[in-house]
């Protein structure tokens, strides 16, 4: 039995050292043995612009290159880029105010030179509250702050046509409950761009 499993390991050995990496050339395979560590340079200079690709091969005439700008580069839509500002489109409130807070006017910045910059673009601005108050006063609320981001988005450049001002008070709670962090996620404008 013995016998037969050092037969089965040295068999997988010769095996193992038989499958080589076939764009290894004779200096990775010597510096592998030396027990160095090959590393492939993806920068925009060693990617085939020059004329030879990344592992040291000649691309030769009419070859095309294809060059690795960033592996987590966002191609789209600025609107959907998770890294931007833009993506962040609610603002939330403290209660029973429609001050836009300091830590969301960088925010709402970025927003107000996308829409100065599109001016086909068209945003709602929806106004929600918590389940505190009547359903009037919370309806009012709302408005007051979707008003409120509409404002600033125009002091910064935006256009009156390119705004919808909805309110729905407590109507559409994000969570339900009643505790503080529930009330803090219900608290707010969300910015839906109709247009673009």
């Amino acid at each position: 039995m013995k016998l037969l499993k050092s037969s089965a390991v040295l068999l997988a050995l010769v095996w193992l050292s038989g499958c080589t990496n076939p764009l290894a050339t004779k200096e990775s395979e010597a510096d592998l043995q030396s027990g160095e560590v090959a590393v492939e340079d993806r920068n925009a200079e060693s990617s085939g612009i020059a004329g030879e690709n990344a592992m040291g091969a000649d691309l030769g005439d009419g070859a095309e290159a294809q060059v690795i700008v960033g592996e987590d580069a966002f191609q789209g839509n600025e609107l959907d880029d998770p890294a931007s500002p833009l993506s962040n489109r609610i603002v939330y409130f403290e209660y029973d105010s429609s001050s836009v807070r300091a830590e969301d006017q960088q925010t709402l910045a970025a927003h107000a030179t996308y829409l100065s910059d599109n001016t086909n673009v068209t945003i709602r601005l929806e106004g929600h509250t918590d389940e505190r108050g009547s359903r009037e006063y919370n309806l009012a609320l709302g408005e007051r702050r979707a008003l409120a981001i509409r404002q600033i988005l125009m002091l910064h450049g935006a256009s009156i046509n390119q705004f919808e001002v909805v309110s729905f008070g407590e109507e559409r709670l994000a969570v339900e409950g009643s505790d503080d962090a529930a009330g803090l996620q219900n608290r707010r404008v969300e910015l839906i761009y109709v247009g673009r």
